[in-house]
């Protein structure tokens, strides 16, 4: 193996421990903010660590055919160490600050969601209730006023019917519905 690929492979292991350490960074604030259950964050570092070994023996396959050597775990620990020295204080705010635009973008875009859409879904709502109130209110009222123009037509039946109907016999039964038929006439149409 060429001195070339040796240090191609050392500088693309610096890499990679510094990807993980900033990986894991985000992961460890993301944790931290969100208050991950104990299942999941051991899902989580499970997950974090079959994805790490994956990228390391992609990075080493891409730098040298994934030949294994010494140099090769030097350069993910001294990647990593660099990384956490130099660069972690300053991906942890990174990440924080990211949480805090996409959650005032979130709100932003729910306020814009909520004036667009809610609130002309909710009056056009209110409007359409308040003329089904209105119509119900205006056939209940036309419906009155038929009962008491025709309030006169039943005290013409039932003084019509009160000769033939007081000379039948009826059953005991017949006379309770019939009772029962009379007094929804008498107060439908016959009110004093």
């Amino acid at each position: 193996m060429s001195p070339y690929s040796q240090w191609l492979t050392l500088m693309y292991m610096l890499f990679s421990g510094a990807a993980m350490g900033a990986v894991f960074d985000s992961y460890r604030v993301l944790s931290y903010r969100f208050r991950l259950t104990r299942w999941s964050i051991h899902f989580i570092d499970l997950l974090y660590w079959v994805l790490s070994a994956l990228f390391i023996f992609r990075m080493l396959y891409a730098s040298n055919h994934g030949e294994l050597r010494f140099y090769v775990f030097l350069g993910l620990i001294l990647g990593a160490l660099l990384y956490f020295w130099t660069l972690s204080a300053i991906v942890q705010l990174i990440v924080v600050k990211l949480i805090e635009i996409i959650r005032k973008l979130a709100a932003i875009v729910y306020h814009i969601f909520r004036v667009l859409v809610l609130l002309p879904l909710f009056g056009l709502y209110r409007f359409t209730l308040a003329c089904l109130i209105g119509m119900g209110t205006f056939l209940l009222f036309l419906g009155k006023m038929l009962l008491i123009l025709l309030r006169p037509f039943g005290r013409l039946l039932l003084w019509m019917l009160r000769p033939v109907t007081s000379r039948w016999k009826t059953p005991d039964w017949l006379n309770r519905a019939g009772g029962f038929v009379k007094g929804i006439i008498e107060r439908f149409f016959v009110r004093r």
